[in-house]
């Protein structure tokens, strides 16, 4: 079976969080101790997956490089993409398409954090026959591309921030296609923002009867860090966590040993080259504890 390989959308032109995205993008931005892009790459991580592909502007892409290098301290490989403008999320497949190949992906927004146990996720690459979407409670539906399932959990339909919502399943932006989405993607035409719409291509799966949905319960938490309030709510989310059980949230040197990734020396030489301060001191605890 073809290893599914990862994909982090980092680009858009961020004008929710202006003035902040004025000199870096949000991926880049804090959201407490981290830099934003160090959640959804560790979704990735501890999904299994090792080949990832970050996809930004061509102002941001260097920063990111020079924030990740080449993913061989964290023993995986990272490469770079540009987007020269945001053309939407379906346009990560284009851009992406020589990086996929005949694998199937994995695509994470890159201002998505997810919290809790991500059986859900590995679950879903490892059964996924079309594309696999997740669907989550929220109060604001509106707000989001919303999914309407059955008594059977069956997909009904799909709409993108509908003004009278039929369900309150928000569809975060982190989902699993096989091979083919590139082909669907590249069959679509720019909507009405004149952007490739994610929805567009679910509809495509959802007209040839291969798209799931996998409902999160409570013990997954989705925090969405598009918005200042959504960022100091995840900031303090993530905060409140970290403080009560000392462990973070997000350590990409932690990730990717518990992994396997790194075998303890290969985290060992990680931790050595990180500057000092509390993130390094951390990680020497864990070492020091194993």
């Amino acid at each position: 079976m073809t290893p599914t390989k990862g994909i982090v959308l980092a680009g858009g032109s961020g004008t929710r969080l202006y003035p902040m995205t004025a000199a870096f993008s949000k991926q880049l931005q804090p959201v407490y101790d981290k830099p934003m892009i160090y959640y959804p790459l560790s979704t990735l991580l501890m999904a299994g997956i090792a080949d990832i592909l970050i996809i930004s502007t061509p102002h941001d892409t260097p920063v990111f490089q020079r924030l990740l290098g080449d993913g061989s301290r964290l023993g995986i490989s990272i490469t770079y993409a540009v987007q020269d403008e945001p053309r939407g999320i379906a346009d990560a497949f284009r851009v992406g398409r020589d990086f996929l190949g005949t694998s199937p992906v994995c695509l994470i927004l890159g201002d998505n954090i997810f919290y809790g146990k991500l059986d859900f996720l590995r679950e879903a690459i490892a059964s996924n026959v079309g594309a696999t979407i997740f669907g989550y409670p929220v109060t604001d539906p509106e707000r989001y591309g919303v999914v309407e399932i059955d008594a059977a959990g069956t997909v009904v339909s799909i709409e993108e921030k509908p003004p009278s919502p039929r369900s309150d399943l928000a569809i975060p932006g982190l989902y699993v296609y096989g091979p083919d989405v590139v082909d669907i993607a590249a069959s679509l035409t720019p909507g009405k923002r004149g952007e490739l719409e994610i929805t567009d291509v679910h509809r495509v799966y959802l007209d040839q009867g291969r798209l799931s949905v996998r409902q999160l319960g409570r013990g997954i938490a989705w925090l969405d860090t598009g918005t200042p309030d959504s960022m100091l709510d995840a900031g303090v989310f993530i905060h409140a966590i970290e403080k009560r059980q000392g462990l973070k949230i997000g350590c990409l040197e932690e990730v990717a040993w518990r992994q396997g990734f790194l075998d303890r020396e290969g985290f060992r030489a990680a931790v050595t080259a990180l500057p000092k301060g509390d993130y390094r001191r951390y990680c020497e605890r864990l070492l020091e504890r194993s």
